[in-house]
């Protein structure tokens, strides 16, 4: 895979719904990366550190989390292939969270300067990073709300609804189900559950017929059955989907 096919799907997703030019798509597809492997649970980016870069997911799966000072993780997203996973950095000095992998995966690192030279030369490029960074925040809102106002069973849903649709738009889900790498502990670290109650809940999920959760790939059985249960409109994703 050539440099300038690893951000292919950068340009895709930014293209659907910010007009580019082929001038705008040939200088995001010039901008220059060097390719990482990560392997499962090892840090993309540390809270603390400085921020050089900008790690854009190639393969696999990626999560952003927080610790508290007695030890409790919180998951505070997902990222999937096609999209940054620490875009906010392009104008902060620090990272105030930490991001790590999920399994395997592999990222392009991309110099915070050479982002910011194409932002001022290319206004839909500009507009296109500014419209990922305003749909992140609109996410984050989103969680906020699931794990602090939805019963443990909606939360779930809500979480595998999300998860599943914007799997499918990314065109990563095979015939009837999609890749599901998330472990019943970390789905209970990004819903403020234990791991017990977790449990029960996905239990719960499959005798009513909502999902198929095997091996590490989800089937949705009931979508409207299992949106309803979730409490979940995809407004929030404005569309990416």
């Amino acid at each position: 895979m050539t440099e300038a096919a690893v951000l292919l799907p950068l340009v895709r997703r930014w293209e659907r719904h910010v007009p580019l030019s082929e001038a705008d798509q040939r200088a995001l597809l010039a901008l220059p990366s060097t390719r990482r492997t990560f392997s499962r649970d090892a840090y993309m980016v540390r809270e603390g550190e400085p921020t050089a870069s900008c790690n854009l997911l190639i393969s696999g799966f990626a999560f952003r989390q927080k610790v508290s000072s007695e030890g409790a993780r919180q998951i505070i997203s997902i990222h999937i292939q096609g999209e940054f996973v620490d875009l906010q950095n392009f104008l902060l000095e620090e990272s105030d969270h930490n991001v790590q992998s999920l399994g395997r995966a592999e990222v392009a690192i991309i110099p915070k300067q050479a982002l910011s030279d194409l932002v001022a030369a290319r206004e839909q490029v500009a507009r296109a990073l500014w419209r990922e960074t305003l749909i992140d925040a609109s996410i984050f809102r989103e969680w906020v709300v699931n794990v602090g106002r939805r019963s443990a069973t909606a939360r779930i849903a809500h979480l595998l609804c999300e998860l599943a649709l914007r799997l499918r738009a990314a065109g990563l889900c095979e015939e009837d189900y999609c890749e599901f790498p998330l472990t019943q502990e970390q789905l209970a670290d990004a819903t403020g559950l234990t791991a017990v109650h977790t449990n029960r809940t996905l239990q719960s999920l499959r005798k009513e017929g909502l999902i198929s959760l095997t091996a590490k790939k989800l089937t949705v059985l009931d979508w409207n059955g299992l949106a309803a249960i979730g409490d979940f409109s995809e407004r929030y994703l404005h569309h990416t989907v």
